[in-house]
């Protein structure tokens, strides 16, 4: 597998920093002492093994955040990082009909499989701390889906092949609905592995949640019902709930989110305990217009989703409430939640910002794109996306070849514009 290192800048005080903080993170992942504790180790190797150490990264006081960037036409395909603002090309990926990621891996969908692609740039969440780590940036191979190669595919989000990863384990749920798990361990090591079979066809993407693999079963006399597995492939108990018309799905820390025709269905899971409860949207929603393309910062539990063409949704998971912003012609939307506006992209090329609770606009940008895709004449091309983490949002520019990185605490000014050698039809961003 090819492996592209990374240049890491830094100055004195940077690396000051950056050590100061991981003396605290052991501190905080080290919890209690009492006297057996406080001895001496009796591996002697195990002392000089940091805590959160990882083979092969570098681990970092702040978040490792970088882009994953494609143009389905030419294959042409870049990782831009955003620290060091530099650019790197990877291998062409020609004719990606969808990116998607886990946050690490990002996975290039098209007509003869998924590759997926290492960006070298994660995040570990222990709950009270969390770790930051980067890496080089590798290939790691390509998932096939006979699928959806053949035509049999049924995936309603249009991508062949759903990956789902938590850090154990990636399930590929493919357009027949047969889904195969992966060890998350083997594709850190740059290498596909040998999944295992998880029984059953599924309606949906399988999702790794809490130790455990929700998804949608059944379906064929009968709305799809919920169903849990444990990591092995085994059936646990399930709650009784189900989900008409499934489509799309979030994880989010209250739980993961699934989309279904008359709202979403939220499953949770406390002590190895499952529950669903539905969120309904309080009035009847045209099939059109009901969310389905789930967006939202990643640890964040306020979700976007698109409305039609003129509005967009935004729900509060936190407080199970649905919110309609009427935008007027939106292509696409996010938020970082938490008291930050909604970010909805017009179809002239501006930037807008809406207050969530009030549905009021509260700024805006002059025109950021002059040629909007996926709009107009050319309704097939991807549309621009908004990535959003808690400070900054990225939109990505094709036809100007570019992406604008965007405070969205500050009015929604341009902080930084990334000129690029590629026309970044599809963007995700990792490191989260």
């Amino acid at each position: 597998m090819e492996a592209i290192p990374l240049p890491v800048r830094g100055n004195v005080t940077a690396g000051a920093c950056a050590l100061l903080a991981l003396a605290l993170l052991a501190t905080g992942c080290a919890g209690g002492r009492d006297d057996a504790a406080s001895a001496p180790p009796a591996n002697p190797s195990a002392a000089a093994t940091p805590h959160g150490h990882v083979e092969g990264a570098q681990e970092k006081a702040e978040q490792q955040s970088r882009l994953l960037l494609n143009d389905p036409r030419s294959g042409d395909t870049r990782v831009l990082d955003l620290i060091t603002g530099e650019t790197h090309e990877v291998s062409r990926t020609p004719g990606t009909s969808a990116l998607t990621t886990d946050g690490r891996f990002g996975y290039l969908h098209g007509a003869d499989g998924t590759r997926v692609l290492d960006t070298g740039a994660w995040t570990v969440d222990h709950g009270d701390h969390v770790h930051y780590y980067r890496a080089a940036i590798r290939d790691v191979g390509r998932l096939s889906d006979s699928s959806s190669a053949s035509g049999a595919s049924d995936d309603p989000d249009g991508t062949g092949a759903r990956v789902r990863g938590d850090a154990a384990v990636t399930v590929v749920t493919h357009g027949d609905g047969r889904a195969e798990i992966h060890r998350r361990a083997d594709l850190e090591a740059g290498d596909l592995g040998a999944p295992r079979p998880l029984p059953g066809r599924h309606t949906g993407a399988v999702v790794p949640y809490a130790e455990h693999l929700l998804t949608l079963t059944g379906g064929a006399k009968g709305a799809p019902k919920a169903a849990v597995y444990d990591r092995e492939g085994e059936r646990v108990p399930a709650p009784d709930a189900v989900c008409e018309e499934p489509r799309g799905d979030a994880v989010t820390r209250r739980g993961v989110v699934l989309g279904c025709a008359d709202g979403v269905l939220l499953i949770h899971a406390d002590d190895g305990t499952f529950t669903a409860e539905k969120i309904p949207y309080g009035t009847r929603v045209p099939e059109r217009e009901r969310a389905t393309d789930f967006r939202h910062r990643a640890g964040g539990d306020t979700l976007t989703a698109p409305a039609g063409d003129r509005a967009v949704w935004v729900l509060d998971v936190t407080e199970r409430t649905w919110t309609r912003v009427e935008t007027g012609p939106a292509v696409t939307a996010g938020t970082a939640g938490e008291g930050s506006p909604l970010l909805v992209l017009r179809t002239d090329g501006t930037l807008h910002g809406y207050d969530i609770a009030t549905g009021e606009r509260v700024s805006r940008t002059k025109p950021l794109l002059k040629d909007v895709p996926g709009t107009g004449p050319d309704a097939t091309a991807p549309r621009p996306v908004i990535e959003v983490d808690r400070s900054r949002a990225y939109l990505n520019d094709p036809a100007g070849r570019r992406v604008y990185e965007i405070d969205h605490n500050d009015g929604l000014r341009v902080a930084r514009t990334f000129d690029l050698d590629i026309e970044p039809a599809l963007m995700v961003e990792t490191g989260r």
